[in-house]
């Protein structure tokens, strides 16, 4: 495969959206039509082997997308408002806001689940496996890290971590950059650049993290662990007490959670009980008591706190909004 068939990825998803878009692997900016929502995605290919992408919209009714992934490429998320899950076969993770995520894809089919009436905003850079290569040579032309290795027999490979201070500053400069007209391809690149330097060293140089690969059987078990979360989010077991349920011990499964789902097995409760918190004051019909009650939260004060961080107000200033 050719270096640039990796944006025909993107350009599934942006099809997918029926965005009108005009070239294949050029910088354009695309509207969402106006009966499926309001907002836009831009795309940015300052160079041949790099695209950068800032989605910033809302969808009038929840979409599907089903896209197949046939350019094998590495893919680097970060998500500042909104949430956006991805579906495969044998993986699934949600994007959430404060987060950022490197993605490691063969070829695979996925869909993607968009929310309606929430507001996205994500930036998301690409670049084929041959720049991901070149990137990871030593001076002296050697490599010791590996786009397969780093995959192993699995199609699709996810990391994640919260958007750190520095990753911020960069973050508000492409943003700012790509609202000015006399932006210059460099200035969009050089940040992009930064912001894959600096996941490269969290994910891959710094953290030493052993790149353990699941079977298939571990795999049912963890995402049985999960059904046992959802199912119990008022009175969830403690983490021996799951893996005594699936017959799984305890450091597997998080091992094995955060790489299925992209963070560990408390945290993903913890914005599953803010999601349900969400719709639940949203829908209107019960008061932030009950409904931090319902979530599992026996302290209002801390469901206070936990509803602030995740959505950027608190509970009580945000059934005011409807």
């Amino acid at each position: 495969m050719g270096m640039t068939d990796f944006h025909q990825n993107f350009n599934r998803f942006f099809d997918e959206l029926q965005l009108q878009r005009q070239r294949a692997d050029r910088t354009e900016k695309m509207a969402l039509h106006p009966q499926m929502g309001e907002g836009a995605i831009q795309r940015f290919v300052p160079r041949p082997d790099l695209e950068i992408v800032i989605s910033k919209y809302k969808l009038y009714q929840k979409h599907k997308a089903n896209i197949f992934t046939e350019a094998p490429m590495v893919e680097l998320n970060y998500c500042l408002q909104g949430r956006r899950k991805t579906v495969g076969s044998d993986f699934q993770h949600e994007f959430a806001p404060g987060n950022y995520t490197l993605q490691f894809t063969r070829q695979v089919d996925a869909c993607f689940e968009l929310n309606e009436h929430q507001p996205l905003l994500m930036l998301s850079i690409g670049l084929p496996v041959s720049t991901f290569h070149r990137f990871m040579e030593e001076l002296n032309g050697t490599r010791t890290i590996d786009f397969s290795h780093i995959l192993g027999r699995h199609s699709f490979r996810i990391f994640q971590n919260a958007i750190d201070p520095s990753a911020s500053v960069i973050l508000k400069q492409i943003l700012r950059a790509a609202e000015r007209h006399d932006t210059k391809n460099f200035e969009i690149e050089c940040g992009a650049l930064e912001l894959l330097s600096l996941a490269f060293r969290s994910f891959l140089f710094d953290d030493k993290q052993e790149l353990s690969i699941l079977s298939k059987s571990d795999m049912q078990k963890i995402r049985q662990a999960r059904e046992i979360l959802l199912e119990r989010m008022t009175n969830p077991p403690t983490l021996v007490e799951l893996s005594r349920l699936i017959h799984l011990n305890d450091y597997k499964l998080k091992i094995g959670f955060k790489e299925i789902y992209g963070m560990t097995v408390f945290s993903y409760l913890r914005n599953k009980r803010l999601e349900k918190a969400f719709f639940l004051l949203q829908n209107g019909s019960m008061n932030v008591n009950e409904v931090s009650c319902a979530v599992g939260y026996s302290n209002p004060s801390y469901f206070a706190e936990a509803f602030r961080k995740q959505f950027g107000c608190n509970p009580g200033e945000f059934t005011r909004r409807f």
